[in-house]
C-alpha cells in the first residue's frame, strides 16, 4: 500500500500563520493529478513540531479528504510521548487515514527495549498500519535492525522509513526482514535509487512537492526495469535534492514552492526564512531546472 513515491507534504500557512487550508486541498489536487502514489501529511516536512494538537488532527482531516481515496494517506503520527502518538493513531484511523508513519521517540533517547516497547504498544492499541520512521540525526537515537526485525513479526507494523542514510544498516534491515510483511521506502530523495536497488520499495519524498511527476517517474522507471531512465532523471533532480537541504527542512521546499506559486507560506519559530545567501542558491537551481524565470 504505502510503496513508490509519497510525499512529504509541507503545511502551508497563510499571512496569519494558520493552517491555509483551500492550498492544502490546491496541493493535494496537484499530487494526485501528478501519478503520485501517496501523500504523508504532517511528518518533519509538514512541521509536526510546531502545530497544536487540533491543527495536526486538522490537517489529517483536510488531506484524507481532499485525496477522496484516490491514493492512500499515510499520516504522521509519532510522539517522545507513546500516549500522544497513540492518541494521534487513534484519530488518523477514525478520520479514515489508510496508515501512520510514527518517528522514532525523540529527545528522551530511549533504549532499544524502550523502542520496542512504544512500538508494541501502538501496535496494539492501534489497528492500523503503521510504519516507522528512523531518522537519528533529528531524534537522537538510531533504532538498530535487528529491532526493527523484532518489530516487523507484530500485526500492524509493515515498514520503515528509513532516513539514517546508513546503507549498510539499510541491507541488513532488508535482510533481517525479508519473508515479513515489512517494507523499507527511503526517508532521503538523493539516496532512493540506491536504497531500491538494494529491495526498497519507493520513497517519502521531499522534492515530490515541487516536482511530482518526475519522482513518480524515477520509481516507475526502475521497478519496470528501466534503470536508464532511472537514473537520467535521478541525475538531473540531483542539483534540487542537494538544495532543497541546503537549509534545515522544511524552510527550503517552502520557499522554492511560494517561488513557483504554490501553496506553502512561512514557516513557524523556531524555524526560520533561509539566509540571502542560500536564497540566491537556491532560486539559481528552480531557474536551471526550469521551475521558474
Amino acid at each position: 500500500m504505502f510503496e513508490g513515491a509519497l510525499t512529504a507534504m509541507v503545511t502551508p500557512f497563510d499571512n496569519d500563520g494558520k493552517i491555509d487550508e483551500e492550498g492544502l486541498r490546491e496541493n493535494v489536487k496537484f499530487q494526485i493529478k501528478s501519478g503520485i502514489h501517496g501523500l504523508v501529511p504532517v511528518g518533519t516536512t509538514g512541521e509536526c513540531a510546531t502545530l497544536s494538537y487540533e491543527e495536526h488532527n486538522h490537517v489529517v482531516e483536510i488531506v484524507v479528504d481532499a485525496a477522496k481515496r484516490k491514493v492512500p494517506v499515510l499520516a504522521g503520527t509519532g510522539s517522545n510521548s507513546t500516549w500522544e502518538a497513540i492518541m494521534l493513531t487513534k484519530h488518523a484511523k477514525e478520520v479514515g487515514a489508510d496508515g501512520a508513519l510514527l518517528v522514532v521517540p525523540y529527545y528522551n533517547k530511549p533504549t532499544q527495549a524502550g523502542l520496542y516497547q512504544h512500538y508494541k504498544r501502538l501496535a496494539e492499541e492501534v489497528d492500523l498500519p503503521q510504519v516507522i520512521y528512523n531518522i537519528p540525526s533529528r531524534t537522537g537515537v538510531n533504532m538498530q535492525p535487528e529491532t526493527m526485525a523484532k518489530l516487523a513479526k507484530l500485526n500492524n507494523i509493515v515498514g520503515v522509513k528509513e532516513a539514517s542514510g546508513d546503507l549498510e544498516q539499510i541491507v541488513r534491515i532488508i535482510g533481517l526482514t525479508r519473508g515479513e510483511n515489512f517494507i523499507v521506502i527511503s526517508g532521503d530523495d538523493s539516496l532512493t535509487l540506491e536504497i531500491m536497488k538494494r529491495g526498497g520499495v519507493g520513497v517519502i519524498s521531499v522534492t515530490s512537492n515541487l516536482v511530482p511527476d518526475k519522482v513518480v517517474k524515477i520509481v516507475d522507471s526502475f521497478r519496470s526495469g528501466d534503470i536508464e531512465t532511472a537514473k537520467r532523471i535521478n541525475d538531473e533532480l540531483a542539483p534540487l535534492f542537494k538544495a532543497l537541504f541546503i537549509e534545515t527542512n522544511p524552510g527550503p521546499v517552502k520557499m522554492a514552492m511560494n517561488l513557483i506559486g504554490m501553496a506553502a507560506g512561512g514557516l513557524r519559530l523556531p524555524l526560520v526564512e533561509l539566509e540571502p545567501e542560500n536564497r540566491k542558491k537556491l532560486r539559481k537551481v528552480l531557474v536551471d531546472m526550469g521551475l521558474m524565470k
